[in-house]
């Protein structure tokens, strides 16, 4: 509860703080274009999409961006799938961050990795790149890599030197068939660190 003997600016700026810190950006990375709709590269998007369709929310198009609004134990949380393509989605995302005043702490970006089984969840804090494009960018763009981010697993079943046709490439039917698990999981995650944090939702979704 706010002390009431506060000045009224001063006790306006804590309420508008708070209220801000209520805001979150989810990230879904992907390309835009019907060639890349289905490929594994894309899975951020595909997140986003299954979780707007169990929400029963619209992406509208925005700057940089398409973009679906929820409201979820009195926080708002905004879903944002960059239109920039994939290497420039740093610009998507510091512009959302400004217009919607949204702190580093409140956004969770999800990406696709190669290093990980498919299936497999990783959530972190911050750390490197890892190669990604979409990371680096955003990275870049942002000045730091303190940003929380979920790596999902597309695994690594591809030939030397056929790295970007698999990254690239349509999901097989094995894999088809796992993926509305993988997007309910990673929703959920995505849930959890809008309510209680990233520490403790990495103890509960991180996958070995």
């Amino acid at each position: 509860m706010l002390p009431l003997e506060l000045p009224l600016p001063l006790l306006l700026l804590q309420v508008n703080s708070k209220l801000l810190s209520m805001s979150y950006l989810i990230v879904g990375l992907g390309n835009i274009g019907i060639e890349y709709a289905d490929t594994r590269h894309n899975i951020g998007f595909l997140v986003l999409d299954v979780w707007s369709q169990a929400s029963n929310i619209i992406f509208e198009s925005g700057r940089y961006g398409s973009i679906a609004e929820l409201r979820y134990k009195g926080r708002k949380v905004i879903l944002l799938k960059p239109s920039t393509y994939m290497n420039l989605s740093g610009k998507a995302v510091s512009y959302w961050m400004q217009k919607e005043k949204i702190p580093l702490e409140n956004v969770l970006v999800i990406v696709d990795d190669l290093a990980l089984p498919l299936g497999t969840l990783r959530m972190r804090k911050q750390g490197s790149d890892g190669g990604h494009n979409g990371l680096r960018d955003i990275t870049e763009t942002l000045g730091t890599s303190n940003f929380t981010r979920i790596r999902l697993g597309i695994g690594d079943n591809f030939s030397k030197g056929r790295q970007v046709d698999y990254v690239l490439g349509s999901w097989s039917e094995q894999e088809r068939k796992l993926l509305p698990e993988i997007c309910d999981k990673t929703r959920d995650a995505a849930l959890s660190f809008v309510t209680i944090g990233p520490e403790r939702t990495m103890n509960f979704f991180n996958t070995k």
